[in-house]
């Protein structure tokens, strides 16, 4: 992991966004990719540029919080309680840190008022010494779709946006998390097929 932990891309975050900016991204049995299925996607940006999202649930089995702080140097004088995810297949070994808005770097971009994604090592420093956001998780790379790619996804019903919850984002993990995110539909997965791309 570099200085700068999260992959320049061609378009940011934009103060005027398309709707599915701060919302999340659930996985239907249409999407047609292992690399995502059952997943939920954290939605960082939507632009007519195209779109960038971290994947929430599905985690990184083979590292720690404390292991991604050890691998960049960082001594942990408080044990870091965060989790790792594998955010997406771009640009795998950079890492995205979505928090709580009570911590604010340079980086630091507001997706929405209560989720922010910073992009420079210092959160990490100071989550290590106890000074980093209330709530956090890194996610090892991301999914970035080009213009107009996301909506042909959703028309295609390979997705379903419904609005985020602390929980969905910080808190629960892979399957179950996915099962949580279809609940909030109120519909069962079985009925996913017959289901259109947005809430």
């Amino acid at each position: 992991m570099s200085e700068n932990i999260a992959p320049n891309t061609e378009f940011s975050v934009s103060s005027t966004p398309y709707g599915l900016q701060g919302k999340l991204l659930v996985a239907t049995p249409h999407i047609g990719d292992p690399l995502f299925e059952k997943s939920v996607i954290y939605m960082c940006l939507h632009g007519e540029d195209g779109a960038m999202g971290v994947v929430v649930n599905h985690s990184h089995h083979g590292l720690t919080f404390t292991e991604v702080l050890e691998n960049l140097s960082i001594d942990a004088n408080v044990p870091p309680s965060g989790r790792v995810t594998r955010g997406g297949p771009v640009q795998e070994q950079r890492g995205f840190v979505l928090h709580s808005p009570d911590y604010q770097h340079e980086t630091t971009t507001k997706v929405t008022d209560d989720v922010c994604l910073t992009t420079a090592v210092e959160i990490l420093r100071d989550i290590a010494d106890g000074d980093g956001p209330a709530d956090y998780l890194i996610a090892l790379g991301c999914s970035q779709w080009s213009a107009g790619q996301l909506e042909q996804e959703l028309e295609a019903n390979a997705w379903i946006s419904i609005e985020p919850d602390h929980e969905l984002i910080f808190l629960s993990e892979n399957e179950p998390a996915w099962k949580q995110a279809i609940a909030k539909l109120g519909i069962d997965p079985g009925q996913l097929a017959s289901v259109g791309g947005h809430a």
